[in-house]
């Protein structure tokens, strides 16, 4: 499985680290911080055969895409295991996801998760995960007292792989 990631501005990535220590402060799991996850967007999951031409595809799409402004504005769960914080899915996502997606998918041997296909897609912002029942109600609790609206710029997007969480390529967006 790879991954195609959108990376925020140093500010926001520091509130959503924020975040992410406190709730594994809390619950105890610390899974995000073990594994050095960054706060990220999900934009694409897929398996493929061949990830240069992946990383090609990247170096030609990211010539023309844009940096944008994104807004987290609650915090949701997919339940049982993971607590993320949910973007607005703006217009700029939305063409965000759209353009990786369509460009990606043309790609010999790529077979995008069904999850990550237009008007499929759930943008999120995983700030834990493979929580037990009682770390879930810890994780959700801390974010009640400590969860603000904010605000950050998709400046980068990368190529990883999980388990642990590698970057193969990450590429700046054009202003």
């Amino acid at each position: 499985m790879y991954y195609i990631t959108a990376y925020v501005d140093e500010k926001a990535h520091r509130q959503i680290q924020h975040y992410i220590h406190k709730i594994a402060q809390v619950s105890g799991n610390d899974y995000m911080i073990a594994e050095e996850v960054p706060p990220h967007i999900t934009l694409s999951a897929f398996e493929c055969r061949e990830p240069e031409l992946v990383v090609q595809a990247l170096q030609e799409i990211c010539t023309v895409l844009k940096k944008g402004q994104i807004k987290w504005v609650s915090v949701g769960m997919f339940l049982p295991y993971v607590i993320f914080l949910t973007p607005v899915l703006n217009e700029y996502l939305q063409d965000l996801s759209g353009q990786i997606y369509h460009r990606i998918s043309q790609i010999r041997g790529v077979s995008v998760n069904q999850h990550y296909q237009p008007m499929q897609w759930m943008p999120h912002t995983t700030l834990a995960k493979k929580l037990t029942k009682e770390e879930m109600a810890a994780a959700f609790a801390v974010m009640q007292d400590q969860f603000a609206v904010c605000t950050g710029e998709v400046v980068r997007i990368g190529l990883a792989k999980p388990n642990p969480h590698r970057d193969l390529v990450i590429l700046p967006l054009q202003n």
